[in-house]
């Protein structure tokens, strides 16, 4: 059997040196999330796993739990004897995370350890920039960089109008307009890729995630379908999944999904031209409703602003939980959401610090 060079999946440095301090263990990473049970591909091949009982039983919450992307340390690389079991999920450099679905809360990790975010969005009847602007505040808080993916290009009929749009939300993001019709853009896709790298696919169902992965790796390994009557996509992708690429790096495809209720974003960057507007407000705690010397209102008022933007900026840090905050109580309320609190955000800095010392 030949052994699996595990680079190609996005192994590096920062990883050899976390795995080796667990002896009698082996790294994998995960490609597949079923359930309960796990598909992770090992130096070996690929392989069913499922998490020790101490591992459940110490689980904080569902967040701890491996995820599609995450790098874990197994038992055991070989296949025929039996289902692997996971005792470690190992740090992650980046996570994209939504509040659950359903009236349960909580949080849901969708994908981990990624390099780029492709937010897939079709030009057709699919385009809302409101939904567009509450994917790029997630995916800004994952720590890696999001790049719009606008799909279905030949069925634009004005693609020129709609880029315009684009260029109002995008704020400092890269754009990359495609169609499977005449391979229109996958060349720029392409040169995203990379030995190592990691780019997880995010969009509504039916956008053409799957349709591009598949270009991409030169093979129909993905289920795609044609549009609804009302010119829709239909949804095709069932569960989470990481797929090598032939030339080098990783790709994740996700389902398309139904609900995106935020539990933690970066409006800050998203929202970057409302926020940089706010701080010249004449009151430091302004709410933009109707202060006197309100830069973000004159925005809006001279047409420099988009009074939808605006509204769905309140929409989302209401969701946050940050409206009507000022900015000392913001940063307090980010920390509280990453950290716990501002004592516990000092003491994992001392940890990190004291960590690469070593």
């Amino acid at each position: 059997m030949n052994k699996i060079d595990l680079e190609n999946y996005g192994l590096d440095q920062r990883i050899k040196q976390e795995a080796s301090l667990y002896s009698n263990l082996f790294v994998a990473r995960v490609t597949e999330q079923h359930r309960d049970l796990y598909k992770v591909v090992a130096e070996k091949g690929e392989l069913l796993a499922e998490v020790s009982g101490k591992f459940a039983f110490d689980a904080g919450d569902n967040t701890s739990f491996p995820v599609v992307g995450d790098w874990v340390m197994i038992d055991r690389t070989e296949a025929d004897s039996g289902h692997a079991v996971i005792h470690q999920v190992l740090s992650r450099k980046s996570l994209f995370e939504r509040k659950a679905a359903g009236t349960g809360g909580g949080s849901q990790i969708v994908a981990a350890n990624f390099d780029l975010v492709f937010i897939c969005m079709s030009l057709n009847n699919d385009f809302n920039l409101r939904r567009l602007e509450r994917y790029l505040s997630i995916a800004w808080n994952s720590m890696a960089r999001p790049v719009v993916v606008l799909t279905k290009a030949d069925l634009c009929d004005d693609l020129a109008a709609r880029l315009r749009e684009i260029s109002a939300v995008r704020v400092g993001t890269d754009v990359v307009v495609c169609s499977s019709v005449d391979n229109r853009g996958y060349e720029q896709i392409a040169a995203y890729l990379a030995p190592g790298k990691t780019i997880v696919f995010l969009g509504s169902s039916g956008v053409g995630k799957s349709t591009i992965i598949n270009h991409l790796i030169g093979a129909e390994v993905l289920a795609t379908k044609g549009l609804r009557s009302d010119d829709k996509g239909r949804h095709t992708t069932t569960h989470r999944q990481l797929l090598r690429l032939p030339g080098g790096g990783v790709v994740i495809d996700t389902p398309g999904m139904r609900e995106l209720h935020l539990d933690s974003a970066d409006l800050s960057r998203s929202f970057d031209d409302i926020e940089s507007l706010a701080t010249q407000c004449r009151f430091g705690d302004c709410s933009h409703l109707g202060e006197p010397g309100c830069a973000v209102k004159a925005a809006v008022e001279s047409g420099h602003l988009s009074e939808k933007r605006l509204e769905n900026y309140r929409k989302l840090q209401k969701e946050l939980g940050y409206e009507g905050l000022n900015s000392r109580q913001l940063e307090a309320e980010k920390i509280k959401k990453m950290f716990g609190s501002k004592g516990e955000m000092k003491q994992l800095m001392r940890q990190a610090k004291n960590k690469n010392k070593r």
